[in-house]
């Protein structure tokens, strides 16, 4: 074979090499996808606001349908990227009446008549401006921008409408590519948005936040830690470990009686008076566990917060020592 042949044949193979990839990239993407917004590197979820709440499940209509989608935080005009390799169809009109933000578009990989082997998605984009509704896109590379939300709905956490076309939960998917945080130090990772150094709750008129406080007049004392959270606010895995519950403290059905256990490698904890967007499964340190549920119905006037129990009883304020932020 000449040299001219060989050359020419290393290209041939190289290229159709690098269409493949292209075709069937890693499969890192099938387990996680890419960052969708700037500003927003972990994809973190809209945590509830005065329309309502992101997280997958989440009542809408007045409790009569429930939320088929995940709300992506995104600012007002940033830039969106694709989350995965390949194909756009659209445009997607999710509002049906022009508004300033109905727009969207689907995204699908891959074409799973040639390649049944592999994992495949459909997801829709709404209430984003794509640059172009057809052809294919590469993960990562520029999807198109935010709309202006806060034209249609004022004070609202702006963000994007991210839909399985299947209305499966894509919450699993959405957390970004990256090992969790190291847990050598045993430090947990902040369980409560607003809150990056798990402050434990002081004092109020309905007792004190910290482990062995005192309880029942004295006759009992705190066996848990309680970590200052705005009710509605977003709720965070503390670490990587798997999911059960849901776990019930009160007994009597009040508006913040749920919450769910995390069984991890060398941990075990309860976060009670939050509403998990599930009770089983996997769950990675810093993903979105869920949010808080409105502790001031049940107690106006008192701090509200996160009731975390070591399964064991333990103290576990110095595994919360340092949070996310630290």
């Amino acid at each position: 074979m000449s040299a001219f042949s060989l050359v020419t044949l290393v290209s041939l193979v190289s290229t159709v090499f690098t269409k493949q990839l292209d075709a069937h990239p890693s499969q890192q993407q099938h387990r996680h996808w890419a960052q969708i917004c700037s500003g927003n590197p972990t994809n973190q979820i809209r945590g509830c606001d005065r329309y309502g709440c992101g997280n997958f499940g989440a009542d809408r209509h007045d409790g009569k349908a429930k939320h088929a989608g995940v709300d992506v935080i995104c600012s007002d005009g940033a830039t969106v990227f694709a989350p995965f390799s390949g194909q756009l169809s659209g445009p997607i009109r999710f509002f049906h009446n022009g508004n300033a933000i109905d727009d969207g578009m689907q995204l699908m990989f891959p074409d799973l008549t040639s390649s049944p082997s592999l994992p495949g998605y459909c997801v829709k984009l709404v209430c984003i401006h794509p640059i172009r509704y057809h052809g294919h896109i590469r993960r990562g590379q520029q999807l198109g921008k935010m709309l202006p939300m806060q034209k249609v709905y004022p004070g609202i956490i702006s963000h994007i409408h991210v839909e399985n076309c299947d209305h499966s939960d894509p919450t699993h998917l959405l957390t970004p590519a990256v090992p969790p945080s190291p847990q050598r130090d045993g430090r947990w990772a902040a369980v409560c948005a607003g809150n990056p150094t798990n402050e434990i709750r002081g004092c109020d008129k309905y007792g004190c936040g910290y482990y062995g406080a005192p309880r029942r007049d004295g006759k009992g004392k705190h066996s848990a830690v309680d970590v200052i959270c705005a009710d509605g606010a977003t709720v965070y895995a503390p670490f990587s470990g798997q999911l059960s519950g849901p776990v019930k403290f009160f007994h009597n059905g009040n508006a913040i009686d749920d919450g769910v256990q995390i069984r991890g490698s060398g941990f075990c904890v309860k976060l009670l008076c939050i509403h998990p967007i599930r009770y089983n499964g996997a769950i990675s340190k810093g993903q979105v566990l869920g949010r808080m549920l409105p502790m001031q119905r049940v107690f106006p006037g008192i701090t509200s917060h996160i009731h975390i129990e070591n399964c064991d009883h333990s103290d576990p304020t110095s595994n919360l020592e340092r949070g996310k932020g630290q």
